[in-house]
């Protein structure tokens, strides 16, 4: 059952400018948007505090992470999907792309293990019994630097909501381990690799590499076609990189690591999206190139939550600090995000479409959220 109401007296944030107004809902969707600051008899008196679309994140690894809540640790997946689901909810997230590796390395000190087309369709299962809180779509990180990433990617197919094929290339030595050092510091306080065992583990990636990866990548976007999916190039560094992945259709950049991959990104009409993390702390955590400096250069279009889910409303609202526009900086997770994925009945509060709203306050200068709203329905 969809719930029908108005939420008035509230700083509406519209595609493109905030407006006090109130914003009615019913069957689901935006019935009306009225200016003014009147309050109708039944309606919720938001105080002037602000009613945004729901957020629309890209790509997170958070429902890995509850699956794997430690490494070894194969948590319940059902309970792992719900909490995922009930966690970005609870963050303003009503739209979400859940990251799923394909591709693995079943041998070598390297060794990890295909779980992707298992996990989907536990997720698509618990969908078909309306168990989930928001929309969730997949996002297939198709890791070229593997073994199996053909197999994997051919278990799918267009019934299965791929929104998004990434294009990963996780080799040592370029893109976002440029400096092998920071993989170094990542791989022994995650797996305590020992020297030896770091420089066998990076002498298998480079392998691996080397007699797959054009393979792979031809692969991973004839997949994508397929699927009827957005693909999205991952971490490019250099114009040479981005050129080759206008080449393959690419359409969003995910984390560039620097201006130049950024530069020559929207030279050719690539959508640009990095990190909340990186603009919340300033930079990135791999020293490569931070997402404010991006934004200050006008080279930013998309916010993704990446691994710290509420990173995503907090990074939007910072970034209508910065540009002086709430607008701009709240489209960036939600409008922007809907137009490079396709998604037309979302992104923007406007009449006919979804009623994924959120209604939130500022406190100390940051988002406190009050109600989320998927379809219509209180979710948070």
């Amino acid at each position: 059952m969809t719930e029908t109401f108005c939420l008035a007296n509230a700083q509406v944030i519209l595609r493109d400018r905030v407006m006090t107004g109130a914003v009615a809902v019913e069957e689901g969707v935006i019935a009306g948007i009225e200016e003014g600051d009147a309050v109708p008899v039944g309606a919720v008196d938001c105080g002037g505090g602000f009613v945004a679309p729901g957020l629309i994140e890209l790509h997170t690894d958070n429902l890995e992470r509850h699956i794997q809540p430690r490494p070894k640790v194969d948590w319940p997946h059902n309970a792992a999907i719900l909490a995922h689901d009930a966690e970005l909810a609870s963050t303003g997230i009503t739209t979400v792309f859940d990251a799923m590796r394909v591709g693995s390395i079943p041998t070598g000190r390297g060794r990890y293990l295909a779980y992707a087309r298992g996990l989907a369709s536990e997720l698509w299962a618990l969908r078909e019994e309306d168990a989930l809180k928001i929309s969730h779509f997949l996002h297939l990180r198709a890791e070229v630097c593997s073994e199996t990433l053909e197999e994997e990617m051919a278990e799918f197919g267009p019934e299965d909501r791929v929104g998004i094929v990434s294009l990963m290339d996780h080799t040592p030595g370029q893109r976002q381990f440029r400096d092998i050092t920071k993989l170094a510091d990542y791989m022994k306080g995650k797996h305590a690799l020992s020297d030896a065992e770091f420089e066998e583990h990076v002498a298998q990636l480079k392998a691996l590499r080397d007699a797959n990866g054009e393979r792979h990548e031809a692969a991973a976007v004839r997949e994508a076609a397929r699927y009827g999916a957005v693909l999205a190039s991952h971490d490019d560094t250099t114009e040479a990189q981005v050129e080759t992945s206008k080449g393959y259709g690419v359409a969003m950049a995910e984390f560039p690591t620097t201006v130049e991959a950024a530069e020559a990104s929207y030279a050719r009409d690539i959508a640009v999206i990095m990190g909340a993390p990186n603009l919340i702390r300033g930079g990135s955590h791999s020293g490569n190139v931070a997402a404010g400096e991006l934004a200050r250069a006008g080279l930013l279009d998309i916010l993704s939550s990446d691994y710290v889910p509420s990173a995503l409303l907090l990074a939007a609202v910072k970034l209508g600090q910065d540009w002086g526009c709430m607008a701009r900086g709240v489209s960036t997770v939600t409008a922007a995000p809907a137009r490079a994925v396709g998604l037309r009945d979302r992104g923007e509060i406007a009449v006919g479409k979804r009623a994924d709203l959120i209604r939130f306050d500022l406190r100390g200068g940051v988002p406190a959220l009050r109600a989320v709203w998927s379809r219509g329905n209180r979710v948070a």
